[in-house]
């Protein structure tokens, strides 16, 4: 009966999820616990370039960002530096490279609308990755917020277009809606850089209607370039 009882017992907790009985070393379960080792701090992240072009290098080989893996394919800021206008998206596209596809049929339009092309501007964007799901957590956004902060102002374009929300609360704390409309400044090192923030091509594609608010922020833009 003795044997019966402690195999049913046995059996009991086996089910239960236990599967080891003993463990392999002695254990003075009356001492005192052992003080859990402190975490590690996490690495200070290096002094950013101070030029445009070892900056660049920086971001496409870096593995102090948000969503950098040996895989993550990045995309490189494209255009002239020395152009006076910098636009900002917020990652690159699912295609490959900044505003391609449809988003970049309909960005390319709007850059006709105000006189300029893709050769004629700085195009960069606030993550070099694009992260799996298209979203950008807002735990991230202040890591890449001072990096692109940092980017604009090597740049020190006479204004900055930002496209869409995550660049928008990284830069000058809202989204588009809370952003848009509106010139903004934003302090850099080489002094503060006006800012407009209005909807991404992604987004106007989606909703043709709202075509009339980004054309408002465009006519803002234009009158500020001349």
């Amino acid at each position: 009966m003795a044997s019966n009882w402690a195999a049913s017992a046995l059996n009991w907790w086996q089910e239960a999820g236990v599967d080891v009985i003993v463990g392999e070393t002695p254990r003075d379960w009356l001492s005192a616990k052992a003080k859990a080792a402190p975490a590690e701090a996490p690495p200070v992240p290096a002094a950013l370039p101070d030029t445009l072009t070892g900056f660049n290098d920086w971001l496409a080989t870096t593995a102090d960002l948000p969503f950098a893996a040996p895989s993550a394919r990045r995309a490189a800021p494209v255009g002239d530096p020395d152009s006076g206008l910098m636009v900002l998206v917020d990652m690159p596209s699912p295609e490959g490279g900044l505003l391609a596809g449809e988003a970049g049929a309909l960005f390319d339009k709007m850059l006709v609308a105000i006189g300029r092309s893709r050769e004629t501007i700085y195009l960069a964007s606030l993550s070099p990755i694009r992260t799996p799901t298209g979203i950008i957590d807002d735990k991230y956004l202040t890591r890449l917020g001072d990096v692109a902060r940092h980017h604009i102002g090597l740049v020190a374009p006479k204004t900055l277009l930002v496209f869409g929300d995550f660049g928008g609360k990284a830069l000058v704390g809202a989204p588009v809606a809370g952003a848009r409309g509106k010139w903004h400044e934003i302090a850099t090192e080489k002094g503060p850089i006006k800012t407009l923030v209005t909807i991404k091509p992604e987004k106007l594609n989606e909703m043709p209607g709202i075509k009339k608010l980004a054309w408002a922020d465009l006519q803002m833009l234009m009158e500020e370039l001349k």
